[in-house]
């Protein structure tokens, strides 16, 4: 398969996702990289603070809701990121922008029910 190669320039292990909402929901089918230092290709995941997976690509679409981290030998654990089933009891989800807002900018909001 095909595996993206980490951003030069990147100091520590990042989490990223697709779509960038928050909370991550399954039904927008999550697809989560992890990018920083470390070897590429040999990124371990973790979901819910237990070893998960080891995978040789970088990303992956996620199909079970959880807290997820990824790293790299010679890195550390990225932020967690929770993704949500809202079928399990969140009936109502209202989702905001996952990047940094200001004062003033303006946003668009997802709801979801």
């Amino acid at each position: 398969g095909w595996c993206p190669l980490s951003p030069a320039g990147s100091q520590s292990t990042q989490l990223l996702m697709q779509p960038p909402w928050r909370p991550a929901v399954l039904w927008d089918r999550v697809t989560l990289t992890c990018q920083g230092l470390g070897t590429a290709g040999a990124t371990t995941w973790h979901k819910d603070r237990k070893l998960w997976r080891q995978e040789r690509c970088d990303h992956f679409t996620v199909t079970e809701s959880g807290t997820y981290t990824c790293d790299r030998p010679g890195s550390e654990h990225s932020s967690p990121l929770r993704v949500l089933d809202a079928e399990g009891g969140h009936q109502l989800v209202l989702q905001v922008p996952a990047w940094v807002l200001l004062e003033g900018d303006t946003v668009t909001l997802h709801c979801w029910g």
